[in-house]
């Protein structure tokens, strides 16, 4: 109100413009005055001039209220940005694996007003996150390139092979027992580093895998495939619960580089509020983990 009567010095039309009565106006100004301790006004039957006082201070209650104004607009467009959508890409059952379940909640519990869409995905999620059809997703390594990744967590994987297969009764394989069976073979969309990590190739003898002259793009499609004893595939060892089927078995592979999850996004999309939400989510869900994050 000190501004508007700055502006006008004229109380009638300061108190209009700041929708009150002329002598509720007036008792305001009194009462700024009162609190500071000091005239602001010089006031005559013929005229309203601001006092020496008044000039000192109109130029510092300008920019406070600058201020203010920039911080509600601030306050407001972060508003804006938590209160969207986010989503959030899931390489197969990934989002059933910790700690992607406690970095969803954390998410949902700081941002409540956030929409958070999970996608399932097949094995094409990491090209899916340089296409910007979502906006994050949770990943098995490898991805590719161009895609930042924060490591949650990692793990043995197993060979998923035939129930009828004479190795499916043993409790533990290694490759080189494993060199002569085919791979599922894997869509042109699967990136090749993938393709070559999730099949354990090159062989233990430097020799190539063999696959069958299937395409899939995600796991489920290769479980009946498995069943049929058509061929082997090198899932993490927590298939064994997410995917339990009929003539399906699970072995443990001794040698078998590890599996590891991760969080992964553009790097143009890093800063961007709800990507660096989900980011903040996930490092406060994994300083409350042990070290190896399984």
């Amino acid at each position: 109100m000190f501004l508007l009567l700055a502006e006008e010095l004229h109380f009638g039309r300061a108190a209009r413009r700041a929708f009150m009565a002329q002598p509720t106006f007036s008792r305001h100004i009194t009462a700024l005055e009162e609190r500071l301790g000091v005239p602001l006004v010089d006031r005559t039957t013929r005229r309203v001039a601001l006092s020496a006082a008044g000039e000192a201070l109109v130029g510092r209650a300008r920019t406070v209220v600058e201020a203010a104004d920039e911080l509600r607009r601030e306050a407001a467009a972060q508003a804006d940005a938590t209160a969207g959508r986010i989503v959030i890409g899931s390489l197969e059952a990934i989002t059933s694996m910790d700690p992607v379940p406690a970095v969803l909640d954390e998410l949902r519990e700081v941002w409540p007003h956030v929409e958070v869409d999970v996608v399932r995905m097949g094995f094409d999620a990491g090209p899916a996150v340089l296409r910007g059809d979502v906006d994050a997703a949770f990943l098995f390594l490898p991805v590719p390139d161009g895609v930042q990744t924060l490591t949650l967590a990692g793990g043995p994987r197993c060979v998923a092979i035939a129930d009828g297969h004479p190795l499916a009764a043993r409790d533990r394989l290694t490759l080189a027992d494993l060199a002569d069976e085919p791979r599922i073979g894997w869509s042109e969309q699967v990136p090749r580093a993938f393709r070559d990590f999730w099949s354990a190739g090159p062989r233990p003898d430097g020799g190539p895998v063999r696959f069958s002259r299937h395409a899939i793009v995600d796991y489920e499609s290769a479980l009946p495939l498995i069943a049929m004893g058509q061929g082997i595939q090198f899932p993490p060892g927590a298939t064994r619960w997410l995917y339990p089927r009929r003539g399906v078995s699970y072995v443990d592979v001794t040698d078998l580089e590890p599996w590891t999850a991760v969080l992964g996004w553009l790097p143009s999309r890093r800063g961007t509020p709800l990507v660096a939400a989900l980011r903040q989510a996930a490092g406060r869900v994994l300083r409350g983990l042990p070290c190896d994050g399984v």
